[in-house]
């Protein structure tokens, strides 16, 4: 793979990484609850569910979802069912006041499962796998290899998106440190999610 290819590719990526969307909501939301650390680390739940992703687009398995209506939405009313869930959970999460410098224990396990399902819950994600990357991979070229480079530096751009939205969380933290205030986030969080579930249900493949 050659540089000019990855010139293209790692700003086009980094963009998709960036853009607003669930994951990167929950980072956002986590960081101001729990903290830096602990939104970054819940993020590897996300990774996990991408990389699963990846290779199953990278063996050809995507294609049922292009092809089986049934599967696509399935797992789309499933993901949008589990957002509008945090949405709940987030309308109705109790605000009190507390230190902006102290971080409340959260479970990781937890934490990581919600970026897990919220990142498999959603069939766009691999479709964009199988419309996105392939344009950057060479038919002059094996694909595998070129995949696997694709894919691990998506998983990378991935992480900084991560770190990035869990940064904001943390200043946004001081913000939000008195009851008044965080009950706004968390139902402004908790509206978006909403609003991205609704999105997820008036996607079509």
């Amino acid at each position: 793979m050659d540089a000019a290819t990855l010139t293209l590719f790692v700003p086009a990526c980094f963009a998709l990484n960036m853009a607003p969307g669930p994951n990167n909501l929950l980072s956002l939301s986590n960081a101001t609850r729990y903290g830096f650390r602990q939104s970054c680390a819940a993020g590897l739940g996300r990774l996990v569910a991408f990389a699963g992703m990846l290779v199953l687009a990278s063996a050809g398995l995507a294609v049922i979802l292009h092809t089986s209506e049934l599967l696509f939405y399935a797992i789309k009313i499933v993901g949008a069912a589990y957002l509008f869930y945090l949405a709940v959970q987030l309308w109705r999460a109790p605000a009190a006041a507390q230190d902006a410098a102290q971080s409340p224990a959260a479970g990781l396990f937890g934490l990581a499962r919600q970026e897990f399902l919220v990142a498999a819950g959603n069939p766009k994600a691999i479709l964009i796998f199988t419309a996105f990357l392939p344009q950057f991979v060479s038919p002059a070229e094996a694909s595998a290899p070129q995949f696997a480079v694709l894919g691990i530096l998506f998983l990378l751009l991935e992480l900084l998106a991560i770190a990035a939205y869990a940064y904001m969380g943390v200043h946004l933290r001081r913000w939000f440190a008195q009851p008044r205030g965080q009950r706004i986030f968390n139902r402004s969080c908790a509206v978006l999610l909403a609003g991205a579930g609704t999105g997820l249900l008036a996607a079509r493949r």
